[in-house]
Protein backbone atom coordinates (compact mmCIF):
# COMPACT_ATOMS: atom_id res chain seq x y z
CA UNK A 1 0.00 0.00 0.00
CA UNK A 2 1.50 3.32 -0.79
CA UNK A 3 2.49 5.49 1.74
CA UNK A 4 -0.74 7.73 0.69
CA UNK A 5 -3.29 5.71 0.44
CA UNK A 6 -5.14 3.72 4.22
CA UNK A 7 -8.12 2.03 4.79
CA UNK A 8 -10.65 4.20 6.09
CA UNK A 9 -13.59 3.20 8.27
CA UNK A 10 -15.97 2.74 6.42
CA UNK A 11 -18.82 3.55 9.49
CA UNK A 12 -17.10 7.72 8.88
CA UNK A 13 -15.79 7.04 5.05
CA UNK A 14 -17.54 5.38 2.46
CA UNK A 15 -14.18 5.22 0.61
CA UNK A 16 -12.41 2.52 2.07
CA UNK A 17 -9.14 2.95 0.04
CA UNK A 18 -8.47 6.84 -0.74
CA UNK A 19 -5.95 9.26 -0.19
CA UNK A 20 -5.57 11.54 2.30
CA UNK A 21 -6.35 14.84 0.59
CA UNK A 22 -9.63 13.31 -0.45
CA UNK A 23 -12.39 15.07 0.92
CA UNK A 24 -14.67 13.19 3.11
CA UNK A 25 -17.83 11.82 1.78
CA UNK A 26 -20.51 10.37 4.34
CA UNK A 27 -21.97 7.10 4.02
CA UNK A 28 -24.78 6.58 1.03
CA UNK A 29 -28.04 7.85 2.17
CA UNK A 30 -31.69 8.07 0.77
CA UNK A 31 -33.86 11.28 1.80
CA UNK A 32 -37.64 11.52 1.84
CA UNK A 33 -38.54 15.38 1.25
CA UNK A 34 -42.77 15.52 2.72
CA UNK A 35 -43.65 19.19 1.14
CA UNK A 36 -46.52 21.53 1.61
CA UNK A 37 -47.15 24.84 0.46
CA UNK A 38 -46.30 26.93 2.63
CA UNK A 39 -46.96 29.30 5.89
CA UNK A 40 -45.35 32.68 7.65
CA UNK A 41 -42.81 32.44 10.11
CA UNK A 42 -45.37 34.87 12.12
CA UNK A 43 -48.53 36.86 12.10
CA UNK A 44 -46.72 40.21 12.46
CA UNK A 45 -47.23 43.01 9.04
CA UNK A 46 -44.28 42.18 7.59
CA UNK A 47 -43.43 38.51 8.57
CA UNK A 48 -46.87 38.43 5.93
CA UNK A 49 -46.22 40.38 3.97
CA UNK A 50 -43.02 38.40 3.23
CA UNK A 51 -45.30 35.15 2.77
CA UNK A 52 -47.41 36.82 0.34
CA UNK A 53 -44.61 38.24 -1.48
CA UNK A 54 -42.98 34.89 -2.36
CA UNK A 55 -46.61 33.17 -2.67
CA UNK A 56 -48.25 35.78 -5.13
CA UNK A 57 -45.00 36.15 -7.05
CA UNK A 58 -45.32 32.70 -8.22
CA UNK A 59 -45.93 32.20 -12.01
CA UNK A 60 -47.48 29.24 -11.43
CA UNK A 61 -50.12 30.81 -8.36
CA UNK A 62 -50.12 33.93 -10.41
CA UNK A 63 -49.16 34.08 -14.40
CA UNK A 64 -49.79 37.43 -15.11
CA UNK A 65 -46.48 39.15 -16.51
CA UNK A 66 -44.63 41.19 -14.11
CA UNK A 67 -44.91 44.33 -15.71
CA UNK A 68 -48.21 44.10 -15.17
CA UNK A 69 -48.62 42.10 -12.10
CA UNK A 70 -45.71 43.90 -9.77
CA UNK A 71 -46.85 47.16 -9.39
CA UNK A 72 -50.69 45.89 -7.86
CA UNK A 73 -48.80 43.45 -6.12
CA UNK A 74 -46.01 45.72 -4.01
CA UNK A 75 -47.87 48.84 -4.57
CA UNK A 76 -51.57 47.99 -3.64
CA UNK A 77 -52.00 44.00 -2.23
CA UNK A 78 -48.93 43.86 -0.07
CA UNK A 79 -49.95 47.62 0.97
CA UNK A 80 -53.37 46.36 2.48
CA UNK A 81 -53.32 42.48 2.63
CA UNK A 82 -50.64 41.49 5.31
CA UNK A 83 -52.89 43.29 7.90
CA UNK A 84 -56.29 41.15 6.81
CA UNK A 85 -54.27 37.70 6.27
CA UNK A 86 -52.27 38.57 9.43
CA UNK A 87 -55.25 38.64 11.46
CA UNK A 88 -57.01 35.32 10.10
CA UNK A 89 -53.82 33.77 11.12
CA UNK A 90 -53.99 34.89 14.73
CA UNK A 91 -57.58 33.17 14.75
CA UNK A 92 -55.78 30.11 14.02
CA UNK A 93 -52.07 30.20 15.53
CA UNK A 94 -50.16 27.51 17.53
CA UNK A 95 -49.41 29.92 20.15
CA UNK A 96 -47.93 27.07 22.28
CA UNK A 97 -45.23 25.91 19.34
CA UNK A 98 -45.60 29.83 18.14
CA UNK A 99 -46.39 28.71 14.57
CA UNK A 100 -48.76 28.14 12.13
CA UNK A 101 -51.05 24.33 12.90
CA UNK A 102 -49.65 23.96 9.11
CA UNK A 103 -45.99 24.06 10.27
CA UNK A 104 -47.42 21.79 13.57
CA UNK A 105 -49.31 19.26 11.50
CA UNK A 106 -46.42 18.93 9.07
CA UNK A 107 -44.14 18.21 11.51
CA UNK A 108 -46.32 15.44 13.16
CA UNK A 109 -46.84 14.11 10.19
CA UNK A 110 -43.30 13.78 9.16
CA UNK A 111 -41.99 12.55 12.68
CA UNK A 112 -44.33 9.63 12.62
CA UNK A 113 -43.27 8.59 9.00
CA UNK A 114 -39.69 9.18 10.08
CA UNK A 115 -40.66 6.56 12.87
CA UNK A 116 -42.01 4.04 10.37
CA UNK A 117 -39.11 4.15 8.16
CA UNK A 118 -36.64 3.68 11.17
CA UNK A 119 -38.19 0.85 11.59
CA UNK A 120 -38.34 -1.01 8.49
CA UNK A 121 -34.78 0.64 7.02
CA UNK A 122 -33.16 1.92 9.96
CA UNK A 123 -30.30 4.72 9.43
CA UNK A 124 -30.42 4.23 5.71
CA UNK A 125 -33.54 6.46 4.98
CA UNK A 126 -33.80 10.47 6.71
CA UNK A 127 -37.18 11.72 6.91
CA UNK A 128 -37.43 15.44 6.67
CA UNK A 129 -40.12 18.37 5.54
CA UNK A 130 -39.93 21.40 3.78
CA UNK A 131 -42.59 24.38 2.79
CA UNK A 132 -42.89 25.80 -0.74
CA UNK A 133 -42.82 28.75 0.58
CA UNK A 134 -41.71 30.68 4.00
CA UNK A 135 -39.87 28.00 6.42
CA UNK A 136 -38.38 25.43 6.60
CA UNK A 137 -37.59 26.12 2.60
CA UNK A 138 -37.18 23.65 0.21
CA UNK A 139 -33.29 24.38 -0.71
CA UNK A 140 -32.44 24.26 2.70
CA UNK A 141 -33.56 20.86 3.54
CA UNK A 142 -31.95 19.38 0.93
CA UNK A 143 -28.85 21.57 1.44
CA UNK A 144 -29.14 19.66 4.69
CA UNK A 145 -30.00 16.34 3.15
CA UNK A 146 -26.45 16.66 0.83
CA UNK A 147 -24.59 17.31 4.05
CA UNK A 148 -26.18 13.66 5.73
CA UNK A 149 -24.89 12.31 3.24
CA UNK A 150 -27.77 11.61 0.84
CA UNK A 151 -27.84 10.66 -2.81
CA UNK A 152 -31.17 9.91 -3.71
CA UNK A 153 -34.03 11.86 -2.70
CA UNK A 154 -38.25 11.09 -3.01
CA UNK A 155 -39.92 14.27 -3.07
CA UNK A 156 -43.35 14.13 -1.48
CA UNK A 157 -45.50 17.05 -2.52
CA UNK A 158 -48.65 16.51 -0.30
CA UNK A 159 -51.44 17.19 -2.71
CA UNK A 160 -53.33 14.50 -3.07
CA UNK A 161 -54.77 15.64 -6.68
CA UNK A 162 -52.00 17.48 -8.80
CA UNK A 163 -52.19 21.21 -9.86
CA UNK A 164 -49.39 23.13 -11.56
CA UNK A 165 -49.75 26.15 -8.60
CA UNK A 166 -49.12 23.22 -5.80
CA UNK A 167 -47.72 20.20 -7.06
CA UNK A 168 -45.66 21.53 -10.18
CA UNK A 169 -44.52 24.30 -8.05
CA UNK A 170 -43.10 22.59 -5.66
CA UNK A 171 -41.51 19.92 -8.17
CA UNK A 172 -39.75 23.26 -9.16
CA UNK A 173 -38.16 24.77 -6.42
CA UNK A 174 -36.95 21.09 -5.81
CA UNK A 175 -35.40 21.34 -9.09
CA UNK A 176 -33.87 25.19 -8.93
CA UNK A 177 -31.89 23.92 -5.49
CA UNK A 178 -30.41 20.69 -7.47
CA UNK A 179 -29.89 23.33 -10.06
CA UNK A 180 -27.29 25.30 -7.45
CA UNK A 181 -25.47 21.56 -6.66
CA UNK A 182 -22.52 20.11 -8.33
CA UNK A 183 -23.21 16.49 -7.25
CA UNK A 184 -26.86 16.27 -7.52
CA UNK A 185 -28.78 13.69 -5.52
CA UNK A 186 -30.93 11.51 -8.11
CA UNK A 187 -34.48 12.28 -7.66
CA UNK A 188 -37.75 10.58 -7.77
CA UNK A 189 -41.17 13.19 -7.20
CA UNK A 190 -44.14 11.57 -5.93
CA UNK A 191 -47.34 11.83 -8.14
CA UNK A 192 -50.49 12.69 -7.31
CA UNK A 193 -52.28 10.17 -5.14
CA UNK A 194 -56.12 10.68 -5.40
CA UNK A 195 -57.30 7.53 -6.54
CA UNK A 196 -54.81 5.96 -3.69
CA UNK A 197 -57.02 2.77 -2.45
CA UNK A 198 -55.64 3.78 1.33
CA UNK A 199 -56.43 7.72 0.25
CA UNK A 200 -60.01 6.94 -0.33
CA UNK A 201 -60.55 4.78 2.43
CA UNK A 202 -59.01 6.95 4.85
CA UNK A 203 -61.36 9.74 3.73
CA UNK A 204 -64.64 7.32 3.95
CA UNK A 205 -62.95 7.01 7.56
CA UNK A 206 -62.87 10.13 8.93
CA UNK A 207 -66.80 10.81 7.46
CA UNK A 208 -68.03 7.40 9.01
CA UNK A 209 -66.18 8.96 12.11
CA UNK A 210 -67.39 12.33 12.13
CA UNK A 211 -71.26 11.49 11.12
CA UNK A 212 -71.21 8.60 13.91
CA UNK A 213 -70.70 11.85 16.87
CA UNK A 214 -73.62 14.12 14.99
CA UNK A 215 -76.74 14.36 16.81
CA UNK A 216 -78.34 15.05 13.34
CA UNK A 217 -77.23 13.87 10.21
CA UNK A 218 -76.20 16.09 7.54
CA UNK A 219 -78.58 16.68 4.60
CA UNK A 220 -75.56 16.55 1.82
CA UNK A 221 -71.98 16.53 2.41
CA UNK A 222 -69.61 19.00 0.66
CA UNK A 223 -66.63 18.36 -0.27
CA UNK A 224 -65.19 21.65 -0.94
CA UNK A 225 -61.72 21.44 -2.84
CA UNK A 226 -58.97 24.22 -3.35
CA UNK A 227 -60.07 26.66 -6.12
CA UNK A 228 -57.91 27.85 -9.71
CA UNK A 229 -58.88 29.71 -12.70
CA UNK A 230 -61.23 27.75 -15.08
CA UNK A 231 -58.44 28.90 -17.76
CA UNK A 232 -55.93 26.52 -16.00
CA UNK A 233 -58.69 23.36 -16.83
CA UNK A 234 -59.13 24.48 -20.22
CA UNK A 235 -55.48 24.39 -21.00
CA UNK A 236 -54.73 21.01 -19.60
CA UNK A 237 -54.18 21.01 -16.19
CA UNK A 238 -55.94 17.52 -14.83
CA UNK A 239 -56.91 19.29 -11.19
CA UNK A 240 -60.52 20.18 -11.53
CA UNK A 241 -61.01 16.36 -13.09
CA UNK A 242 -59.06 14.90 -10.29
CA UNK A 243 -60.92 16.56 -7.72
CA UNK A 244 -64.54 15.25 -9.36
CA UNK A 245 -62.94 11.28 -9.26
CA UNK A 246 -61.65 11.82 -5.74
CA UNK A 247 -65.60 12.63 -4.67
CA UNK A 248 -66.85 10.18 -6.98
CA UNK A 249 -64.29 7.42 -5.56
CA UNK A 250 -65.03 8.64 -1.67
CA UNK A 251 -69.31 8.31 -2.65
CA UNK A 252 -68.63 4.90 -4.08
CA UNK A 253 -67.05 3.94 -0.78
CA UNK A 254 -69.34 4.94 1.29
CA UNK A 255 -71.89 3.56 -1.27
CA UNK A 256 -73.87 6.63 -1.39
CA UNK A 257 -76.01 8.21 -3.70
CA UNK A 258 -75.12 11.01 -5.88
CA UNK A 259 -77.44 13.29 -3.33
CA UNK A 260 -75.35 12.79 -0.37
CA UNK A 261 -72.52 14.37 -1.72
CA UNK A 262 -70.97 17.07 -4.23
CA UNK A 263 -68.30 19.08 -5.50
CA UNK A 264 -67.03 22.54 -5.15
CA UNK A 265 -64.01 24.85 -5.03
CA UNK A 266 -63.29 27.18 -2.63
CA UNK A 267 -60.06 30.13 -1.81
CA UNK A 268 -61.36 31.98 -4.89
CA UNK A 269 -58.72 35.41 -6.19
CA UNK A 270 -59.15 37.97 -8.85
CA UNK A 271 -61.45 38.95 -10.64
CA UNK A 272 -61.50 36.45 -13.75
CA UNK A 273 -63.78 32.91 -13.11
CA UNK A 274 -62.21 30.15 -11.29
CA UNK A 275 -63.94 26.68 -11.13
CA UNK A 276 -66.90 26.46 -10.24
CA UNK A 277 -69.54 25.98 -8.12
CA UNK A 278 -68.36 28.27 -5.66
CA UNK A 279 -68.21 26.88 -2.24
CA UNK A 280 -69.31 30.37 -0.09
CA UNK A 281 -71.74 31.14 -2.70
CA UNK A 282 -73.19 27.36 -2.98
CA UNK A 283 -73.38 26.39 0.94
CA UNK A 284 -75.74 29.96 1.38
CA UNK A 285 -77.82 28.72 -1.57
CA UNK A 286 -77.97 25.05 -0.27
CA UNK A 287 -79.44 26.76 3.05
CA UNK A 288 -82.25 28.68 0.47
CA UNK A 289 -82.64 25.33 -0.60
CA UNK A 290 -83.57 23.68 3.01
CA UNK A 291 -80.45 21.38 3.25
CA UNK A 292 -80.57 22.89 6.66
CA UNK A 293 -77.39 20.98 8.10
CA UNK A 294 -74.65 19.98 6.29
CA UNK A 295 -71.05 18.85 6.62
CA UNK A 296 -67.71 19.86 5.08
CA UNK A 297 -64.66 17.80 3.82
CA UNK A 298 -61.31 19.46 2.39
CA UNK A 299 -59.87 16.55 0.00
CA UNK A 300 -57.19 18.40 -1.32
CA UNK A 301 -55.54 19.33 2.03
CA UNK A 302 -53.20 16.77 3.70
CA UNK A 303 -53.39 19.04 6.44
CA UNK A 304 -55.56 21.80 7.99
CA UNK A 305 -54.67 25.18 7.55
CA UNK A 306 -55.82 28.67 6.76
CA UNK A 307 -58.14 27.54 4.06
CA UNK A 308 -60.07 25.14 6.47
CA UNK A 309 -59.68 26.43 9.93
CA UNK A 310 -60.11 30.19 8.71
CA UNK A 311 -62.34 30.24 5.60
CA UNK A 312 -64.14 27.12 5.38
CA UNK A 313 -64.89 27.43 9.60
CA UNK A 314 -65.55 31.01 9.41
CA UNK A 315 -66.51 32.31 6.49
CA UNK A 316 -67.90 29.90 5.14
CA UNK A 317 -69.73 28.48 7.56
CA UNK A 318 -71.18 32.22 8.16
CA UNK A 319 -72.42 31.96 4.44
CA UNK A 320 -74.34 29.10 5.28
CA UNK A 321 -75.73 29.91 9.14
CA UNK A 322 -76.91 34.02 7.15
CA UNK A 323 -78.91 32.46 4.51
CA UNK A 324 -80.77 30.05 7.06
CA UNK A 325 -78.35 27.02 7.42
CA UNK A 326 -78.52 25.33 10.70
CA UNK A 327 -76.31 22.52 11.60
CA UNK A 328 -72.78 22.76 9.91
CA UNK A 329 -70.08 20.17 10.77
CA UNK A 330 -66.44 20.88 9.51
CA UNK A 331 -64.72 17.67 8.87
CA UNK A 332 -61.14 17.94 9.70
CA UNK A 333 -58.12 17.31 6.98
CA UNK A 334 -56.36 13.56 7.54
CA UNK A 335 -53.32 15.66 9.28
CA UNK A 336 -51.57 12.59 11.42
CA UNK A 337 -54.13 10.38 11.68
CA UNK A 338 -53.16 6.58 11.76
CA UNK A 339 -54.51 5.26 8.51
CA UNK A 340 -53.38 8.59 6.38
CA UNK A 341 -49.61 8.04 7.66
CA UNK A 342 -49.97 4.10 6.66
CA UNK A 343 -50.93 6.10 3.40
CA UNK A 344 -48.03 7.73 3.25
CA UNK A 345 -45.65 5.23 4.47
CA UNK A 346 -47.06 2.97 1.87
CA UNK A 347 -46.73 5.22 -1.11
CA UNK A 348 -43.03 6.37 -0.05
CA UNK A 349 -42.13 2.38 0.12
CA UNK A 350 -43.28 2.31 -3.19
CA UNK A 351 -41.26 5.15 -4.58
CA UNK A 352 -37.80 3.42 -2.80
CA UNK A 353 -38.41 0.25 -4.88
CA UNK A 354 -35.22 -0.51 -6.64
CA UNK A 355 -33.07 1.86 -4.10
CA UNK A 356 -33.45 0.21 -0.91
Amino acid sequence: MSENMMPIDKNKDRLAFAGKDHPAIKPAKIGVVLANLGTPDATDYWSMRRYLGQFLSDKRVVDIPNWKWQPILQLIILSKRPFSAGKAYQSIWNTDRDESPLLTITRDQCDAVAAQMAKIYGEDVIVDFAMRYGNPSVESVINKMRDQGVEKIVFFPLYPQYAAPTTATANDEAFRALMKLNWQPAVRTVPAYYDHPKYINALKNSVQMAYETLAVKPDLLVASYHGMPKRYLMEGDPYHCQCQKTTRLLKEALDWSDDDITTTFQSVFGREEWLRPYTVEHVAELARQGKKNIAVISPAFSADCIETLEEIQEEIQDAFKEAGGETFTYIPCLNDNADHLDMMTDIIQNELSGWI
